[in-house]
């Protein structure tokens, strides 16, 4: 690698010695060596104009000729610059093929610096989101996308789950925002049309509403037939191929009662009216259900909760996911077995969890096990009476509200499911629901 330092000082220690000595031959060393040094440092002068011009340029095409050190100097400076212009002509090309390849897709793609402010997007944003280079470019995103939802969320910063939103310049577009964090507090937001994902969705949905709806109306007929037949008086083989037939419709009923709810809460993936909920009172009813259900089972059921604080929602679809929770823990934990019902909250918002010491579940099952008519064991389940759409339903209830169920589960030493429900949900226990509980 050249050294300018080195080379510098050698030509200087060559260039005294040559004054000295001339000075010397011609008998003045001190005048010679002054002039010496001083044409020495005129023509260096000269070199680093030369040099400092030819920086300063707009174009370095055409190289300053020298000899020497500063030739060298010169050369090197010159190999630099074409491999510096490499390395930019490389990144614009990588930049050149990334944006291609981006404005070729039908997502749109914005990136968004470290200050919320929109730094680049790719053509599809503009069809989807209504972004333009002209007017948009450095401004606010929340200026841009200003629904509510969009702004809680994208200031919440827990982007694990996808938002979905009406576009903001077509109602009846319905995008998949995602947002990814990158850099120094950089983000990517991906929006993805999913309008016929959404369509063939509805469609499920309200083929299994219909379906459910028009089988009530049998079913019930069926369980009339059925409970009038098996008050009367019946030959043995007779009566329990009736009582099984009963205990069947009356799955059956509780299999579309449950299709019903679950079509409902999938109608819409917010709650219309948040109102407090009588929380407590709803836990200490449940508690005696819960006994009821299994007073053959000999089972503990314990309380613990928090005074003073409840929740904001829609009280029959909390009903029915703690109901489900604890109705559940009742069917699976054995007899003599301990269940513990629990609320309280945090800085994070409220919880409400159901602890068993039953039989567990082993891991691979738990990230399946919010799945509809998933089943760990099919003939427990079955033997149970349970519908297979339990945990669904807690999982829809709790989307509704903002919230998130989560399980915890080991073999042989129990389960431990628990609904996290935002902080915004949490309000002081009014005082009539205090004087109930008294």
């Amino acid at each position: 690698m050249y050294n300018a330092s080195h080379s510098i000082a050698s030509n200087l220690l060559l260039t005294v010695v040559a004054g000295f000595v001339l000075g010397l031959i011609i008998g003045h060393p001190g005048w010679t060596l002054s002039v010496t040094l001083i044409i020495w440092g005129l023509y260096q002068i000269k070199q680093f104009n030369r040099l400092q011009q030819w920086l300063m340029s707009s174009d370095r095409s055409k190289v300053p000729e020298s000899q020497g050190y500063w030739g060298e100097l010169f050369d090197e400076l010159s190999r630099d610059q074409k491999r510096q212009q490499q390395r930019t002509q490389s990144l614009r090309n990588v930049i050149n093929r990334f944006q291609q390849s981006s404005a070729a897709l039908s997502d749109a793609i914005v990136i968004i610096d470290g200050q919320n402010h929109l730094e680049w997007w790719n053509r599809a944003a503009e069809g989807l989101l209504g972004m333009k280079v002209k007017t948009d470019r450095g401004r606010s995103v929340m200026n841009l996308l200003r629904d509510p939802r969009f702004v809680r969320y994208y200031r919440k910063g827990l982007y694990e789950d996808p938002l979905e939103l009406s576009s903001p310049i077509h109602n009846d577009i319905i995008l998949e925002y995602r947002i990814t964090r990158f850099g120094a507090g950089d983000r990517i937001l991906v929006a993805r049309d999913i309008t016929r994902l959404k369509q063939l969705e509805q469609t499920r949905q309200d083929f299994v509403a219909n379906a459910s709806h028009e089988l009530r109306t049998p079913l019930t007929v069926i369980r009339g037939y059925l409970e009038t037949f098996l008050d009367q008086e019946l030959p043995r083989p007779l009566q329990r191929g009736l009582s099984q037939m009963e205990s069947q419709s009356k799955r059956m009923e509780n299999l579309v009662s449950d299709l019903l709810l679950l079509s409902r809460l999938e109608a819409s993936a917010h709650v219309a009216d948040e109102l407090p909920i009588p929380l407590h009172s709803i836990i200490y009813r449940l508690q005696e259900d819960g006994l009821a259900l299994g007073k053959d089972k000999n089972q503990t059921i314990t309380v613990d909760l928090e005074a003073g604080k409840t929740l904001l929602g829609q009280e029959s679809e909390i009903f029915s996911a703690i109901s489900n929770l604890v109705f559940n823990a009742v069917r699976y934990t054995p007899n003599e077995g301990n269940i513990k019902l629990r609320w309280w909250t945090d800085k994070k918002g409220g919880h409400f969890s159901v602890q068993d010491n039953g039989a567990g579940i082993d891991s691979i099952h738990l990230p399946r096990l919010q799945e509809r008519f998933y089943r760990v064991d099919e003939s427990r389940s079955s033997d149970s009476g349970g519908t297979g759409l339990g945990l669904a339903i807690v999982k829809h209830v709790m989307l509704r509200h903002g919230g998130r169920l989560t399980i915890n589960s080991q073999p042989g030493k129990g389960s431990s499911f628990i609904c996290h429900f935002p902080s915004d949900l949490i309000i002081a226990t009014p005082a009539k629901e205090h004087i109930e509980n008294e």
